[in-house]
């Protein structure tokens, strides 16, 4: 049986890299960039003012405490050129540096009077005080993004003054997420004490939706081979990617891989070397679609999904390899089953602002109202294993 990282490498292996689209700017927020984008120019693109004040030549000031004011420099408009050394314009924050000077002294330093300015006792102005360079941040033609960043606030203002107003993204995925079984039963439905009520689509839903995926479906379908044949050739055929929750064991109505093998799909993997989550299964379509069938258990799906189906999705969206994040455990603990183990912990800082993963397990793969208020999971290794505090583990976010 596969080891977590060793499914996580060969599910990589089998994902076809999604299409690229173009897009406006404005939608790009959470998608993956599909090209690099560079500086359009300079940056600053003039020598720029960083105070409100003025601006005069800091040599005027060896002799010199009182200057006539010629003029006013707002930010957009074209610059104004200093008539003489004995002459200062009032600037603002952001506006071009009026051509000869090359200091700005802030206008609380200052006192203006019947259009003369004069400087505050204590002021000794140098060259390029309170003036942003030109081309101090990035030079025209510098790489700002690189190809597989993901599109947060900061990226897309980055874009947006390149001057790019549409660029091009990873093309979203359509995902199915299919639950299957005849006791589930939908949120404000009546229920029958034999029945539960069918959770695991909305948390999977909410998990990719929450990082960035956008055309997610759901259906429910009973234990019925005839009905899941259908229905899931009819998903197969208008989806790229199918994530199933149950039916994936070893049970009668464990019907699942048995039905996506009458549908061509190749079987990829089936069952990983963990707890939760050991049943999970994966394989592709004909076309290259890509299948997750997971565990029922609704700690087992959340962890699945997380473990393997978002980094899945984000590769194959050409996302860059993002750095593993890595968290000490609070607590001492004992791990004993021979299986890679995934375990919910809340994280909290101490009070020197050291981040510790504190351990909240769960009774079983069943217990899912424990990850309540839970930030993640952490992966202990395969036991018998004492784990003391201080332990690093690498940690997963919900």
């Amino acid at each position: 049986m596969l080891d977590p990282a060793a499914a996580e490498k060969l599910i990589a292996s089998h994902l076809a890299c999604l299409p690229i689209e173009s897009l406006p700017l404005a939608q790009c927020a959470g998608a993956v960039l599909r090209e690099n984008v560079y500086a359009e120019r300079d940056q600053p693109p003039f020598d720029r003012v960083m105070m409100d004040g003025v601006a005069l030549p800091a040599s005027a000031c060896n002799g010199l405490r009182r200057f006539r004011l010629q003029g006013t420099q707002a930010a957009g408009d074209p610059p104004l050129t200093l008539a003489s050394p004995h002459h200062c314009i009032e600037v603002m924050t952001g506006a071009v540096l009026p051509p000869g000077c090359d200091s700005v002294v802030p206008v609380e330093q200052t006192r203006q009077a019947d259009g003369q300015v004069e400087l505050a006792e204590t002021v000794r102005p140098a060259a390029w005080t309170y003036v942003a360079r030109r081309g101090s941040d990035c030079a025209q033609g510098a790489l700002l993004l690189s190809s597989g960043s993901v599109l947060h606030a900061p990226e897309v203002a980055v874009a947006a003054s390149a001057g790019m107003a549409r660029i091009r993204v990873s093309n979203q995925p359509s995902i199915m997420v299919v639950s299957t079984g005849n006791e589930l039963v939908e949120p404000g439905d009546p229920i029958e004490p034999h029945q539960i009520r069918r959770s695991n689509a909305y948390g999977v839903a909410a998990a990719l939706r929450q990082r960035g995926f956008r055309r997610v479906a759901d259906d429910h379908l009973p234990d019925d081979a005839r009905m899941l044949r259908d229905r899931l050739r009819l998903h197969m055929d208008t989806h790229e990617v199918l994530i199933l929750s149950g039916g994936v064991s070893m049970g009668r109505f464990d019907l699942v891989p048995g039905v996506l093998a009458e549908l061509g799909v190749h079987c990829v993997l089936h069952g990983v070397a963990q707890r939760p989550g050991k049943p999970m299964w994966f394989g592709t379509s004909t076309e290259g679609h890509a299948v997750f069938a997971l565990p029922g258990n609704p700690v087992s799906t959340l962890v699945c999904i997380s473990r393997y189906v978002v980094p899945a999705l984000y590769g194959a969206m050409g996302m860059a390899p993002q750095q593993v994040e890595r968290v000490a455990l609070s607590a001492a603990l004992s791990w004993q089953p021979a299986l890679t183990g995934y375990l919910p912990v809340r994280l909290s800082h101490d009070d020197w602002a050291r981040l510790w993963a504190v351990p909240c397990p769960t009774h079983n793969s069943g217990d899912f109202s424990a990850l309540a208020l839970t930030d993640g999971f952490v992966e202990l290794p395969p036991g018998p294993a004492d784990l003391a505090k201080g332990y690093v583990a690498r940690l997963f976010r919900w």
